[in-house]
């Protein structure tokens, strides 16, 4: 496992394990998936406060208890500010520290190490998300921050008014998912690709040292299905199966090298709650592709590098 220096402070495993899907596990069998995670290597599990409903992160607090392991070795992200049910968001004051304490409850912890605005609400007030960062910080319940699924404006907005730097935006991306690199293979080009359509946040999380990561890294649309081993993608796959082959590890562990390999990308989130197949996935950490190997990819995908 390979791992990123975020700052002095922090440093975090390059995959880390989404347990958006840990509601739907027994207690024995979210230990066994925790238990591999931390044997593969992993020290970063991500969650939010809507994942199951909550119960994904109440799993996750009882089986942490149960490996005995100190808090310490783990590196917890939770993320707040969406209201599932009724489809609205919420970057309030009282609701960002109001979700933060039911996520260290659920958590059974002390502390958050990283908290993420999910998703943008475009009725925040900024003020108030200043204030909330304050007091969670002060408290010692939070101590990084940052944000998901934002554009730079959105991040600018937000930077003026909070003092605490914004560490993260973690971003929809994949092989299948390529709308943070495609304008900028296209600049200049009358193609569809060349819209700008997340006003060029990749590069804005460069120029200020937000780390981004990539959720969904299996994963083709929007929740669509998986693209490993689908008939409908048979160049993408015959690319991934020819250097999974070559490199003699998973084609889930070249899906990860695609995103690891680009500079932008801190962390491959990767939800899967098979012990078995978390350890071929991290497997991709150790692959080191090209730059002619991922460009091969990205055009299987149906990309266009003029």
């Amino acid at each position: 496992m390979e791992y990123v220096r975020i700052n002095d402070a922090l440093r975090v495993s390059d995959i880390a394990l989404g347990c958006w899907r840990m509601d739907a596990l027994s207690e024995a069998d979210a230990l066994r998936i925790v238990e591999e995670a931390l044997a593969s290597g992993i020290n970063f599990f991500d969650h939010a406060d809507i994942y199951g409903g909550g119960v994904s992160e109440e799993r996750f607090g009882s089986v942490w208890k149960k490996t005995g392991r100190p808090r310490e070795q783990i590196i917890l992200q939770s993320k707040a500010g969406i209201f599932m049910e009724e489809n609205y968001f919420d970057f309030s004051r009282d609701h960002i520290l109001e979700a933060v304490d039911g996520s260290l409850r659920r958590l059974q912890t002390d502390y958050l190490d990283i908290l993420l605005l999910h998703r943008p609400d475009t009725l925040f007030e900024p003020e108030e998300v200043a204030e909330a960062f304050d007091r969670l910080e002060q408290s010692g319940k939070v101590r990084y921050f940052g944000v998901s699924n934002q554009n730079p404006t959105q991040v600018e907005l937000l930077r003026k008014y909070v003092k605490q730097d914004l560490l993260f935006n973690q971003m929809q991306f994949s092989v299948m998912h390529t709308g943070l690199v495609d304008a900028g293979l296209t600049v200049n080009n009358r193609m569809d690709a060349s819209i700008v359509r997340d006003g060029g946040a990749l590069e804005y999380c460069r120029l200020h040292n937000i780390r981004l990561q990539a959720w969904s890294p299996f994963q083709y649309g929007f929740f669509e299905g998986v693209y490993l081993d689908n008939p409908k993608f048979p160049e993408l796959n015959a690319v991934i199966n020819r250097l999974a082959a070559e490199k003699q590890v998973p084609g889930s562990a070249i899906a990860v090298a695609w995103i690891l390999r680009h500079p932008a990308f801190a962390q491959c989130i990767v939800g899967t709650m098979n012990p078995e197949r978390l350890k071929g996935i991290c497997r991709g950490s150790g692959v080191s592709l090209s730059k002619r190997e991922w460009y091969d990819l990205y055009k299987a995908a149906g990309n266009i590098v003029p």
